[in-house]
């Protein structure tokens, strides 16, 4: 009411109605951690296209088996993707002092050596300078006009260069003083390699893409948060893809702790068949021995086997590729088409830009590996070649674990991550009957869209899902240590694994 009624009048007051909308989150964001041509290390970066990733980590590598993950991711369907590059003993290409300015590649790596940068100065200040860079290899060029020579100027190299998506600076001039500028070309394109002499500066190089991967990039540093931890700096990602290390080395050291920061941050792992499954048998054999288990493993799948592609960056050759970003990418294409409760899998779930696979399996070898929890990839004619499975690794018919289906699963951490986020109002309120109406009213609410948009099984709400939140739920004994309980429970759809159809012949039929 209002605070003090003193004079005779109408006052008016706004009373809040208790309603607080609880929106759902992105179900598809998916991160890739590996090794790529260029970009910022140990960094996560959001990207939403092919050309994203190209502009920024330098598109398709031949070492880098994550650039055509990515391209797969988008090719079948992904949308917003979280690139993490990882190096080992990488080194950025440097350029020789000009007078006291220092310049490297913004980041390591090879793609550094192409730099050129040139100095000009101000036509009549003389303490200012202008500095153009090109990369020769890209085409991208970049300008700062007007850097200052006094160290205490928002404008010196050191502070106005920050911005810079190509180069750092290691060192600044003494105050006061300018780099030297470079031969003045009144015509043609100063950059070009007939351009006069002195025309610009070539970076050194000592560009050095660094050694192959080891777990040891993966695993990074929980506190510093690189490697797979640098994924802690991100709001969200629903999905992990790990592609190999290399053609011919698998990522084994590292699943244990990405299973872990996937649990924690309620999202799965899509994993990569090993490169010694090469039969049917190698695959029954190695998924009895994998190395992920145990009810964490709910947050996992895996498919086999790997895609035949062709390699742009090899003239064309065929060969086998990982398919975690082309699954990543069914699973976002499903997901905005169907919804998160839709299985990932079947005749529309359809690897696009894959012309074969590995392996082409028979429905007797398919059945050797579903009640293990292994998901298929097949060819089918006409239909290409599809994704033919939706188990999570706790999916073996022998384990009949509750959490067996993929949709099942990341239906649950979306509803859970919903409520997580959406619940937080609830922190700090008085904590009696009008809190728990609130409560019950806005996550019903939430649930009752999901069952409108068909996501529980059910005809009636009652029948799909219930939310609960009372004197039952919480006790005078969990008030008094600040505690509230909500209970929601929901009707999973589980996808139609094995369609039967009985055929019997109507012999002898008389009418009557």
């Amino acid at each position: 009411m209002p605070s003090a009624l003193t004079f005779p009048g109408v006052y008016v007051e706004e009373i809040p109605s208790g309603v607080r909308t609880i929106t759902g989150v992105a179900t598809s964001v998916t991160a890739f951690v590996g090794a790529a041509r260029r970009g910022p290390t140990d960094e996560p970066v959001v990207i939403n296209s092919f050309a994203d990733y190209e502009r920024i980590f330098g598109g398709l590598a031949v070492n880098s088996t994550m650039s055509y993950a990515v391209r797969d991711f988008y090719i079948n369907g992904g949308s917003q993707a979280i690139i993490v590059r990882l190096v080992n003993q990488a080194a950025p290409a440097t350029f020789a002092a000009m007078q006291g300015l220092t310049l490297a590649a913004k980041n390591p790596g090879e793609w550094g050596e192409r730099l050129r940068v040139r100095i000009t100065h101000h036509l009549t200040n003389g303490a200012l300078y202008n500095i153009f860079i090109r990369d020769t290899g890209t085409g991208a060029e970049e300008r700062f006009m007007n850097v200052s020579s006094s160290h205490a100027s928002p404008r010196s190299p050191d502070k106005l260069l920050r911005t810079s998506e190509l180069i750092r600076v290691n060192a600044i001039p003494a105050d006061g003083t300018r780099p030297n500028p470079h031969t003045a070309v009144t015509s043609g394109d100063p950059f070009a390699d007939n351009a006069p002499a002195n025309s610009f500066a070539q970076a050194g190089n000592d560009g050095d893409d660094g050694q192959p991967l080891t777990d040891a990039q993966y695993q990074g540093n929980v506190a510093n948060k690189t490697g797979i931890h640098a994924l802690r700096n991100t709001d969200i990602f629903n999905l992990l893809c790990l592609p190999p290390m290399s053609r011919t080395a698998d990522i084994n050291g590292v699943l244990s702790a990405a299973l872990t920061l996937c649990v924690e941050r309620r999202a799965m792992l899509l994993l990569d068949p090993p490169s010694g499954w090469g039969t049917v048998q190698q695959a029954v054999d190695g998924i009895n021995a994998f190395p992920l288990a145990g009810q964490d493993a709910r947050n996992a799948a895996i498919f086999f086997p790997r895609l035949s592609q062709p390699d742009p960056m090899q003239e064309g050759m065929i060969d086998n590729f990982a398919p975690c970003g082309a699954v990543a990418g069914v699973f976002a294409r499903t997901d905005t088409q169907r919804g998160v409760w839709k299985a990932p899998a079947g005749l529309d779930a359809s690897l696009n830009g894959v012309p074969a696979l590995q392996l082409s399996l028979t429905d007797a070898e398919n059945g050797r590996l579903n009640p293990l929890g292994v998901n298929c990839l097949r060819s089918f004619g006409i239909a290409g070649r599809v994704v033919w499975g939706s188990r999570t690794l706790r999916g073996a018919d022998q384990l009949a674990d509750e959490w067996k289906y993929i949709p099942v699963r990341r239906m649950a951490l979306f509803i859970e991550e919903s409520l997580f986020r959406g619940t937080k109002w609830v922190v700090f309120e008085p904590n009696d009957e009008p809190l728990w109406a609130q409560i019950r009213l806005n996550v019903g609410a939430f649930m009752q869209n999901l069952f409108r948009q068909g996501a529980f099984q059910g005809s009636t709400p009652r029948e799909a899902y219930f939310v609960k939140c009372d004197k039952e739920t919480t006790t005078q004994n969990d008030i008094n240590l600040g505690i509230v309980n909500i209970v929601v429970g929901f009707a999973p759809l589980k996808p139609a694994e094995f369609v039967v159809i009985k055929l019997q012949q109507m012999a002898g039929q008389i009418e009557v």
